[in-house]
């Protein structure tokens, strides 16, 4: 992701949850703050969705792509294998 190398940070996973979410294996120096990562991967790729297919913004919820919710975890408390292997497990089928 282009994005994110110019705006600090390296994704290094992308995978796409059962239906509701998007897992990403992000590297940043600790200078960045996650929620900065989060704020920047939402709103460009909102932006970029939206400029490719005006029309899915009409069918969204008050226009919204993304929820404002998310959830973070560090590799200091998992190790980076753990993590990578539940990304990697969020493409199966059911």
């Amino acid at each position: 992701m282009e994005t994110g190398i110019e705006k600090g940070f390296e994704v290094a996973m992308v995978e796409v949850g059962e239906q509701d979410h998007v897992c990403l294996f992000v590297s940043a120096h600790p200078k960045i703050a996650p929620s900065y990562i989060v704020k920047m991967v939402k709103g460009i790729s909102a932006r970029k969705l939206f400029l490719k297919f005006p029309e899915i913004k009409k069918k969204l919820w008050k226009g919204h792509l993304w929820n404002p919710s998310y959830y973070i975890e560090t590799i200091d408390s998992i190790s980076e294998d753990a993590i990578r292997k539940y990304i990697e497990a969020q493409n199966l089928d059911p």
